[in-house]
Protein backbone atom coordinates (compact mmCIF):
# COMPACT_ATOMS: atom_id res chain seq x y z
CA UNK A 1 0.00 0.00 0.00
CA UNK A 2 1.31 3.35 -0.69
CA UNK A 3 0.06 6.70 -0.17
CA UNK A 4 -0.77 9.84 -2.26
CA UNK A 5 -0.80 13.19 -0.58
CA UNK A 6 -1.81 16.13 -2.57
CA UNK A 7 -1.03 20.63 -0.81
CA UNK A 8 -4.98 20.60 0.11
CA UNK A 9 -5.92 16.80 1.11
CA UNK A 10 -5.41 14.21 3.52
CA UNK A 11 -2.77 11.51 2.98
CA UNK A 12 -5.25 8.63 1.08
CA UNK A 13 -4.64 4.59 1.00
CA UNK A 14 -4.00 3.42 -2.62
CA UNK A 15 -4.31 0.00 -2.92
CA UNK A 16 -1.83 -1.66 -5.31
CA UNK A 17 -1.27 -5.67 -6.30
CA UNK A 18 2.11 -7.42 -5.53
CA UNK A 19 3.28 -7.13 -9.07
CA UNK A 20 2.54 -2.94 -8.90
CA UNK A 21 4.52 -3.09 -5.71
CA UNK A 22 7.68 -4.81 -7.07
CA UNK A 23 7.41 -2.92 -10.24
CA UNK A 24 7.17 0.51 -7.94
CA UNK A 25 10.25 -1.04 -5.70
CA UNK A 26 12.21 -1.84 -8.85
CA UNK A 27 11.92 1.62 -10.07
CA UNK A 28 10.02 0.88 -13.23
CA UNK A 29 8.45 4.21 -14.60
CA UNK A 30 4.88 2.88 -14.76
CA UNK A 31 2.36 0.09 -15.07
CA UNK A 32 0.53 0.92 -18.02
CA UNK A 33 -2.89 1.45 -16.53
CA UNK A 34 -4.59 3.23 -13.83
CA UNK A 35 -4.61 2.05 -10.85
CA UNK A 36 -8.11 0.50 -9.36
CA UNK A 37 -9.92 2.52 -6.65
CA UNK A 38 -10.87 0.71 -3.38
CA UNK A 39 -13.96 -0.19 -4.24
CA UNK A 40 -13.35 -1.71 -8.02
CA UNK A 41 -11.12 -3.70 -5.88
CA UNK A 42 -13.95 -4.38 -3.17
CA UNK A 43 -16.27 -5.03 -5.47
CA UNK A 44 -13.80 -7.87 -7.10
CA UNK A 45 -13.89 -10.02 -4.03
CA UNK A 46 -17.67 -9.43 -3.50
CA UNK A 47 -19.71 -12.72 -3.20
CA UNK A 48 -23.00 -13.39 -2.36
CA UNK A 49 -23.90 -14.99 0.92
CA UNK A 50 -26.74 -16.47 -0.88
CA UNK A 51 -26.58 -18.09 -4.52
CA UNK A 52 -28.70 -16.61 -6.98
CA UNK A 53 -30.21 -20.02 -7.90
CA UNK A 54 -30.92 -21.98 -4.47
CA UNK A 55 -31.86 -25.30 -5.92
CA UNK A 56 -28.87 -25.11 -8.64
CA UNK A 57 -26.78 -24.51 -5.32
CA UNK A 58 -27.63 -27.31 -3.56
CA UNK A 59 -27.90 -29.71 -5.94
CA UNK A 60 -24.05 -29.05 -6.46
CA UNK A 61 -23.42 -28.94 -3.06
CA UNK A 62 -25.49 -32.79 -2.88
CA UNK A 63 -23.12 -33.93 -6.18
CA UNK A 64 -20.22 -32.77 -4.39
CA UNK A 65 -20.80 -34.53 -1.03
CA UNK A 66 -21.88 -37.77 -3.41
CA UNK A 67 -18.53 -37.30 -5.20
CA UNK A 68 -16.23 -37.19 -1.85
CA UNK A 69 -18.62 -40.11 -0.18
CA UNK A 70 -17.96 -41.95 -2.88
CA UNK A 71 -14.16 -41.44 -3.20
CA UNK A 72 -13.39 -42.37 0.35
CA UNK A 73 -15.59 -45.21 0.01
CA UNK A 74 -13.06 -46.51 -2.94
CA UNK A 75 -10.01 -45.08 -0.98
CA UNK A 76 -11.32 -47.37 2.16
CA UNK A 77 -11.72 -50.56 -0.05
CA UNK A 78 -8.30 -50.09 -1.57
CA UNK A 79 -6.71 -49.67 2.05
CA UNK A 80 -5.47 -46.28 0.92
CA UNK A 81 -4.02 -44.53 4.39
CA UNK A 82 -5.77 -41.26 3.65
CA UNK A 83 -9.76 -43.10 3.63
CA UNK A 84 -8.93 -45.53 6.39
CA UNK A 85 -10.19 -45.06 10.28
CA UNK A 86 -7.47 -45.02 12.57
CA UNK A 87 -7.73 -48.60 13.87
CA UNK A 88 -6.88 -49.67 10.78
CA UNK A 89 -4.06 -47.09 10.15
CA UNK A 90 -0.39 -47.82 10.07
CA UNK A 91 2.45 -50.71 8.28
CA UNK A 92 1.74 -52.98 11.20
CA UNK A 93 -2.28 -52.83 10.58
CA UNK A 94 -1.62 -53.43 6.79
CA UNK A 95 1.05 -56.24 7.36
CA UNK A 96 -1.99 -57.73 9.86
CA UNK A 97 -4.46 -57.52 6.89
CA UNK A 98 -2.39 -59.14 4.44
CA UNK A 99 -1.24 -61.84 6.33
CA UNK A 100 -4.87 -62.72 7.47
CA UNK A 101 -5.80 -62.45 3.87
CA UNK A 102 -3.40 -64.93 2.89
CA UNK A 103 -4.27 -67.56 4.70
CA UNK A 104 -7.48 -69.94 4.84
CA UNK A 105 -8.94 -69.03 8.37
CA UNK A 106 -11.84 -71.17 9.74
CA UNK A 107 -13.50 -68.68 11.67
CA UNK A 108 -14.57 -67.17 7.95
CA UNK A 109 -16.80 -70.14 7.23
CA UNK A 110 -18.50 -69.50 10.54
CA UNK A 111 -21.58 -67.80 9.06
CA UNK A 112 -22.67 -70.20 6.20
CA UNK A 113 -22.14 -72.90 9.11
CA UNK A 114 -24.68 -71.00 11.46
CA UNK A 115 -27.36 -70.41 8.19
CA UNK A 116 -26.87 -74.64 7.36
CA UNK A 117 -27.95 -75.50 10.97
CA UNK A 118 -30.47 -72.94 11.13
CA UNK A 119 -32.07 -75.11 8.10
CA UNK A 120 -31.00 -78.15 10.03
CA UNK A 121 -33.16 -77.34 12.77
CA UNK A 122 -35.98 -77.71 10.35
CA UNK A 123 -35.36 -81.56 10.40
CA UNK A 124 -36.25 -83.80 13.22
CA UNK A 125 -35.08 -83.48 16.44
CA UNK A 126 -31.97 -85.94 16.25
CA UNK A 127 -30.89 -84.01 13.19
CA UNK A 128 -30.91 -80.87 15.12
CA UNK A 129 -28.57 -82.52 18.38
CA UNK A 130 -26.14 -83.11 15.95
CA UNK A 131 -26.66 -79.74 14.02
CA UNK A 132 -26.33 -77.92 17.17
CA UNK A 133 -23.23 -80.43 18.15
CA UNK A 134 -21.61 -79.67 14.88
CA UNK A 135 -22.12 -76.18 15.00
CA UNK A 136 -20.74 -75.90 18.49
CA UNK A 137 -16.92 -77.95 17.63
CA UNK A 138 -16.71 -76.15 14.90
CA UNK A 139 -17.11 -72.67 17.06
CA UNK A 140 -14.25 -74.22 19.21
CA UNK A 141 -11.52 -75.00 16.48
CA UNK A 142 -12.68 -71.36 14.72
CA UNK A 143 -11.21 -70.15 18.56
CA UNK A 144 -8.29 -71.90 18.61
CA UNK A 145 -7.27 -71.16 15.07
CA UNK A 146 -7.88 -67.09 16.32
CA UNK A 147 -5.60 -67.73 19.01
CA UNK A 148 -3.03 -69.82 16.87
CA UNK A 149 -3.51 -66.82 14.37
CA UNK A 150 -3.06 -63.72 16.92
CA UNK A 151 0.50 -66.01 18.42
CA UNK A 152 1.75 -65.84 15.12
CA UNK A 153 1.08 -62.18 13.75
CA UNK A 154 2.50 -61.16 16.95
CA UNK A 155 5.77 -63.16 15.95
CA UNK A 156 5.74 -62.22 12.68
CA UNK A 157 5.77 -58.40 13.90
CA UNK A 158 8.17 -58.56 16.23
CA UNK A 159 10.86 -60.12 13.66
CA UNK A 160 9.56 -57.53 11.30
CA UNK A 161 9.14 -54.06 13.72
CA UNK A 162 11.03 -55.51 16.80
CA UNK A 163 9.78 -56.60 19.91
CA UNK A 164 9.29 -53.68 21.53
CA UNK A 165 7.50 -51.66 18.79
CA UNK A 166 4.68 -54.10 18.44
CA UNK A 167 1.42 -52.17 18.68
CA UNK A 168 -1.50 -53.54 21.10
CA UNK A 169 -4.59 -55.19 20.28
CA UNK A 170 -2.91 -56.66 17.10
CA UNK A 171 -3.77 -59.97 18.25
CA UNK A 172 -7.75 -59.14 18.51
CA UNK A 173 -7.13 -57.26 14.94
CA UNK A 174 -6.08 -60.55 13.32
CA UNK A 175 -8.61 -62.46 14.83
CA UNK A 176 -11.69 -60.24 14.17
CA UNK A 177 -10.63 -59.92 10.72
CA UNK A 178 -10.71 -63.82 10.07
CA UNK A 179 -13.72 -64.06 11.99
CA UNK A 180 -15.29 -62.15 8.85
CA UNK A 181 -16.19 -63.45 5.08
CA UNK A 182 -13.41 -62.54 2.80
CA UNK A 183 -15.74 -60.75 0.36
CA UNK A 184 -16.94 -58.84 3.37
CA UNK A 185 -13.97 -56.91 4.92
CA UNK A 186 -13.19 -53.69 4.57
CA UNK A 187 -10.23 -52.82 3.29
CA UNK A 188 -10.74 -55.64 1.07
CA UNK A 189 -7.71 -58.00 0.66
CA UNK A 190 -5.01 -56.86 -1.17
CA UNK A 191 -3.13 -60.12 -1.33
CA UNK A 192 -4.06 -63.68 -2.81
CA UNK A 193 -4.64 -67.13 -0.69
CA UNK A 194 -1.28 -68.03 0.05
CA UNK A 195 0.52 -64.87 -0.88
CA UNK A 196 2.10 -64.19 2.37
CA UNK A 197 3.77 -60.89 3.52
CA UNK A 198 7.25 -60.23 2.90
Amino acid sequence: MVTKQTPDSPIEPVLETPEETADRLAGNPGKGRATPTRKEREALNKRPLVPGDRKEAQKAAKAKLAESREKARIGLAAGDERYLPARDRGQQKRFVRDFVDSRFNIGEFLIPVMFVVIILTLFPPIVQVYAMLLLWAFFAIAVLDGIWLGISVKKKLAAKFGESSVERGVRWYAAMRAFQMRVLRLPKPQVKRGQRPA
